[in-house]
């Protein structure tokens, strides 16, 4: 998920992104009421377990990611992609690709600059030339479906969307939820910006984790999001310092922000 730092980082917005079409979808328990069998799946999958919510469909963590039950009962048994010092982390499940693979989106009662936004996020993957592309539809049954929710700041952070993993079967998580409070994007959302916040949480939907994923440095906070054991394969001509244009960083800076160099390296590596 991307959420943007309130004060401290730009105005309005919040590094990780989250949407639903209801703005019941996103109301919760609070985490004292997360049983501790769950918290357990939890952190066993490598996530904190401060502030879990649940929501519709599952579990929310990191404040952008909802990890359903099948989530939580699959066994963990695969490496996490390192670059450098901050971390391009993939999740135990891929998105299945035999040859290649298109994934249908569909945007759903959401204004132009989201839809113009999902069109840019989606030239953006394509053009990087992956074994998987993107298209988006206008009707019908997509194997992503973004829409929208209503949720103002907490706790000095603004959720913008978020969204979740691959099944064990195969498939991109199906839903991304993107926040339509007026101090996520403002009254005239910027498309870019929109754009680069659906283009994280489709890393998402295809098994990316973030890549400040030990520290949440890009929060400006120092918390690991908890470790599950994975293993770790270096991807080599990154370098060694803290990645801080990573398009999976945890926050967002409030502005346009796409695939760097080593960005490319690791979706070329996993599609």
């Amino acid at each position: 998920m991307r959420k943007h730092v309130l004060g401290a980082f730009a105005c309005l917005l919040a590094g990780t992104l989250m949407v639903s079409c209801k703005k019941d979808a996103v109301k919760s328990t609070t985490a004292s009421e997360i049983s501790d069998e769950t918290k357990a799946k939890i952190y066993a999958l490598g996530f904190g377990t401060d502030n879990v919510r649940k929501v519709a469909g599952g579990y929310l963590v990191e404040n952008d990611i909802v990890l359903t039950e099948e989530n939580l009962n699959t066994k963990v048994n695969s490496p996490i992609l390192r670059v450098a010092e901050s971390e391009q982390y993939r999740t135990t499940n891929l998105v299945a690709v035999s040859g290649t693979r298109n994934i249908t989106v569909l945007v759903s009662g959401l204004g132009s600059a989201y839809i113009a936004g999902t069109d840019t996020a989606i030239a953006r993957y394509n053009r990087a030339n992956l074994n998987i592309t993107f298209t988006r539809i206008t009707s019908g049954t997509a194997d992503i479906t973004i829409q929208g929710f209503s949720q103002g700041p907490s706790g000095g952070f603004i959720t913008l969307g978020s969204s979740g993993f691959p099944t064990a079967a195969g498939n991109p998580y199906n839903t991304i939820l993107m926040n339509t409070h007026r101090q996520a994007y403002g009254t005239n959302p910027n498309v870019l910006y929109v754009g680069s916040v659906i283009q994280h949480e489709i890393g998402h939907c295809i098994g990316f984790r973030h890549t400040d994923y030990d520290t949440r440095v890009s929060c400006g906070q120092n918390v690991n999001e908890g470790d599950a054991g994975y293993g770790a394969i270096y991807i080599p001509g990154t370098p060694t310092g803290f990645d801080a244009n990573s398009w999976m960083l945890a926050c967002s800076n409030g502005g346009d922000r796409t695939f760097n160099a080593n960005d490319l390296i690791a979706l070329n590596y996993l599609y």
